[in-house]
């Protein structure tokens, strides 16, 4: 199937799920998650109505973006892990990092954008399933709560909510209590009413279980398989 007809399928899973909820379509983003994926593709997912892009690596999305800055209204979304010393590179070419997991990393990229004379959407990464193999702040750690406390000073930063990738499971509902559980900490952080702080968005599922993130409060799916297919190996 193209890209085009792969995205109709998503789009009609998404909507399925969100009235399995009782949830708004308009309220769940769709992000292509491009990484690995030619400007060509992008550009196909772009033209089928896309807007919401995703990256993993700064260096890979640096070489392809002059073939599509014609792109607007794209948004570009960093949410890989991301290391300190790609903050300013980030800054200049994202909309957005999605990936945000300690307070050394917030302030080199809150620095960068400063410079730059713009701000930045952030999520906080939270490793939901305690993999140390993963990146993200563990939920309710000092290090989330020193990130969040010092959102204030970080003027360039935009704080939006959370995003996770959960352990893997090849039953998709074995997803569920770690999109349950962000979900609830979203909640436990908005009722803090912490300033510079907004708790509007849940980052959660990809191509595999992104209904069922859904169906558990997601706002933002990131799918790439099932829209470019199996992606290129690197």
């Amino acid at each position: 199937m193209s890209i085009f007809g792969n995205i109709a399928t998503v789009r009609e899973r998404i909507g399925a799920a969100a009235r399995r909820a009782g949830r708004s379509l308009e309220d769940i983003a769709l992000m292509a998650v491009s990484k690995t994926q030619p400007a060509e593709h992008i550009r196909e997912a772009y033209e089928a109505g896309l807007r919401v892009f995703g990256e993993n690596r700064v260096q890979e999305f640096a070489n392809k973006v002059n073939a599509l800055r014609d792109l607007h209204n794209a948004e570009w979304h960093m949410i890989g892990h991301l290391q300190t010393n790609k903050a300013v590179k980030t800054a200049e070419l994202f909309r957005a990092v999605d990936s945000v997991d300690s307070l050394k990393l917030a302030e080199k990229l809150d620095a960068a954008a400063r410079a730059l004379g713009r701000k930045l959407d952030v999520l906080v990464e939270i490793n939901v399933g305690g993999e140390e193999a993963k990146s993200g702040a563990a939920p309710d750690s000092p290090a989330l709560d020193e990130l969040l406390m010092a959102a204030p000073r970080l003027e360039a930063l935009v704080f939006r909510g959370l995003m996770t990738v959960p352990p893997f499971s090849d039953d998709p509902q074995g997803a569920r209590p770690y999109f349950r559980e962000l979900h609830e900490l979203r909640d436990k952080i908005a009722a803090r009413k912490l300033p510079a702080i907004t708790m509007d968005q849940l980052s959660m599922g990809m191509s595999h279980d992104f209904e069922v993130a859904i169906e558990e409060g997601s706002t933002c799916v990131r799918v790439g398989t099932a829209i470019f297919g199996e992606r290129a190996k690197t």
